[in-house]
């Protein structure tokens, strides 16, 4: 079983957007950008847990304001999650978000964030 953690909840959204969906959903609005999450019962499936244990991992990025949970929506980052989501698909990911968004696309999502150099 994985050592859980709000960064390897995050790394498993990303793995099953981008490298198993290949889909990404994002919302752009004045304020910025935010990212459609995984359900919870996804994510734990993804990370070989029961469902219950990634809840508590919820609850604590909500408070550090990094997700937010609205009824019938679901998962969305926050800005600051979205910051957090997007500096680590500029890293480990940045290739297989590169292909899925295309380079243009990716270099203006990072630019409009502040994130990385924004030039690929």
């Amino acid at each position: 079983m994985p050592q859980l953690s709000i960064e390897t909840i995050f790394e498993a959204a990303i793995r099953i957007q981008i490298l198993e969906e290949g889909a990404l959903s994002l919302v752009f609005t004045p304020e910025g950008i935010s990212i459609r999450f995984p359900t919870t019962r996804r994510l734990a499936d993804e990370l070989g847990v029961p469902h219950y244990y990634v809840l508590p991992y919820f609850a604590m990025m909500e408070q550090d304001d990094l997700v937010t949970r609205a009824e019938r929506v679901g998962i969305m980052t926050t800005q600051k999650g979205s910051r957090k989501f997007l500096e680590m698909l500029t890293g480990k990911f940045h290739d297989s978000a590169a292909t899925l968004l295309g380079p243009v696309v990716f270099a203006e999502i990072q630019k409009r964030m502040g994130i990385g150099d924004a030039e690929d």
